[in-house]
């Protein structure tokens, strides 16, 4: 599971490095934190609901759509994914 977000992070990282024309990942850099704010919270509010509505496939959607949205916002701001994964290791504990 690791590897695959490290991926995901990976190429959310290169968008920023590298951007591409007509890339969704580009789009919300270059329309700044704001917009991946705002982004992030509607990912999270449609999130909730999916689970309220009990839909477990719709669930699972809204989950990777915030997943996504919280790496664009990561990388936005210059927190590895690393210190993530290192403070949920911490939790676990």
């Amino acid at each position: 599971m690791d590897s695959t977000l490290e991926a995901l992070y990976q190429v959310v990282l290169d968008r920023k490095a590298d951007p591409q024309e007509g890339s969704y990942t580009c789009y919300l850099f270059d329309k700044g934190l704001d917009k991946i704010l705002k982004k992030v919270g509607e990912e999270c509010a449609e999130t909730i609901i999916a689970a309220k509505n009990d839909v477990p496939s719709d669930t699972v959607g809204e989950i990777s759509d915030l997943i996504y949205h919280l790496m664009v916002m990561m990388a936005e701001k210059g927190i590895p994914l690393s210190d993530v994964m290192a403070e949920l290791d911490r939790r676990a504990q």
